[in-house]
């Protein structure tokens, strides 16, 4: 009987994201990468609302459970920020409990909770059921050492200064290099005091991870584990575009869109090495209708073919008659498979909003940057793209906040034609060798998720 209760009581994992496709991705990957290094028992946790809305969701490769945060059937963005999280602690708390509960009856107990830190009460939960604890941080450590210096007092708020020096390792930040939530914390303080939150508990967490690896974050990563167990172990991307490790590995498996990937490919073989421009700004950001002029006539007046992903919302911010104008030169499309394009050899630049899954993506794969931040921690990775890990160049806004289309002419022709613009590309390959390294067997973020394996095998098996 002891035999049986011991094997059914191997580690078993709830993994609990935060219901965006930026930060569900990354937690999928890594939990591909525990069950890989030898934790077969896991539980993906999601909301009621994000499972029913997702085009597909990855329930073939893990269980799925679902929790409440109290908008089971939407309505999220229609009250105040305070709000939302008010409701979301307490049904989240509320429903996790009962979802833990509801696994010990079945006879299979979780060990452990992963959780995404815009969730801190998650802790509180595994806490009071004696759950092992990780948060995992989805964004780099220069943004989570920005907010943690805030969190920590040791970065004022609002910030004044135009120059600022923060702890850790950074160079000299301008104000407009920090996330937009620090930047105007003045604007919307509550959202700000919310993203704070993040390191409520990160100091009591048995473990921190963060979608990183150590040599691209080396100084800053070494600077917050003195306060904190800090573990990088990405990037987190499908294997096959990185160490080869996990047979078939080669798509995220969850999509909020349809990715339109037969005409992309056709298109994209019909082009010279290197000579295109890819543009996207991701799954969330929705630039203004003048800055979406300014881009589609940049784009149009380059002397490069370009593949545009312009998600079915934002379609009506195109100028008229755009698609059928720039049918000879370009090729607009509502969303792609983005790691293959990304790898097609046709691809030489990519424009973006500088999300840090686009950011890591490009990185992983030897691809330099054109950086056109929009919020949150845009800037920032767009700081550390062109002054830090120089694969990129970031492009300036005028009086209006606008990048316009001289400005986003001037920085594509400088990555793709200009003597700089191969000292990136060559930056790029050395950061896309690294990235490979720090996820191979014996890599830094490989013993990373060895050890966290070996420590949940040691205490529960």
């Amino acid at each position: 009987m002891e035999k049986k209760q011991n094997e059914q009581g191997k580690p078993h994992c709830l993994v609990l994201s935060f219901p965006l496709q930026g930060h569900i991705n990354p937690m999928f990957q890594f939990s591909k990468r525990l069950r890989h290094t030898g934790i077969p028992k896991i539980t993906l946790v999601t909301t009621k609302f994000f499972l029913k809305s997702v085009q597909n969701f990855p329930d073939a490769c893990f269980k799925v459970e679902t929790i409440s945060d109290g908008f089971d059937d939407g309505g999220m963005e229609a009250v105040k920020p305070e709000e939302a999280y008010s409701r979301c602690s307490e049904y989240g708390s509320r429903t996790l409990a009962e979802l833990v509960e509801k696994l010990r009856s079945s006879g299979s107990p979780a060990d452990c909770v992963i959780y995404d830190p815009f969730y801190p009460w998650v802790f509180d939960v595994a806490e009071k059921f004696g759950l092992m604890t990780a948060v995992f941080f989805t964004q780099p450590n220069s943004v989570n050492c920005i907010y943690f210096n805030a969190y920590t007092k040791e970065l004022k708020l609002p910030v004044m200064e135009d120059r600022i020096r923060i702890p850790g390792g950074f160079p000299v930040m301008d104000r407009s290099d920090l996330p937009s939530f620090i930047q105007d914390h003045e604007s919307d303080p509550t959202r700000s005091e919310i993203m704070m939150e993040q390191f409520r508990n990160v100091q009591r967490v048995d473990w921190v991870f963060v979608n990183t690896f150590h040599q691209l974050e080396q100084e800053v990563t070494d600077w917050l584990s003195k306060f904190m167990d800090m573990r990088p172990i990405g990037p987190t991307i499908p294997s096959m575009f990185l160490d080869k490790r996990i047979p078939d590995d080669s798509q995220y498996g969850l999509s909020i869109f349809t990715p339109i990937t037969d005409t992309c490919f056709e298109w994209l073989d019909n082009q010279p090495i290197g000579s295109v421009v890819y543009v996207s700004f991701g799954s969330f950001a929705r630039p203004t209708v003048e800055q979406m002029e300014e881009l589609a006539l940049a784009l149009k007046s380059l002397d490069w073919p370009f593949l545009w992903v312009v998600r079915a919302s934002e379609e009506s911010k195109l100028p008229k008659n755009y698609e059928e104008e720039i049918r000879d030169k370009g090729l607009v499309v509502a969303w792609c498979p983005q790691l293959q394009v990304l790898k097609h050899e046709a691809v030489g630049c990519f424009v973006t909003h500088c999300g840090w899954n686009s950011t890591l993506e490009a990185l992983s794969l030897g691809v330099p940057l054109v950086a056109m931040p929009q919020w949150t921690d845009q800037y920032t990775n767009a700081k550390f793209v062109e002054d830090v890990w120089r694969m990129g160049i970031r492009a300036k806004t005028d009086d209006k906040k606008l990048v316009g289309r001289a400005e986003i002419v001037n920085c594509v022709n400088h990555v793709m034609g200009s003597e700089t613009g191969r000292e990136m590309r060559s930056n790029s390959t050395k950061w896309k060798e690294l990235a490979r390294e720090a996820v191979e067997e014996a890599g830094s973020s490989d013993q990373n998720i060895q050890e966290f394996v070996s420590a949940l095998k040691l205490k529960f098996c």
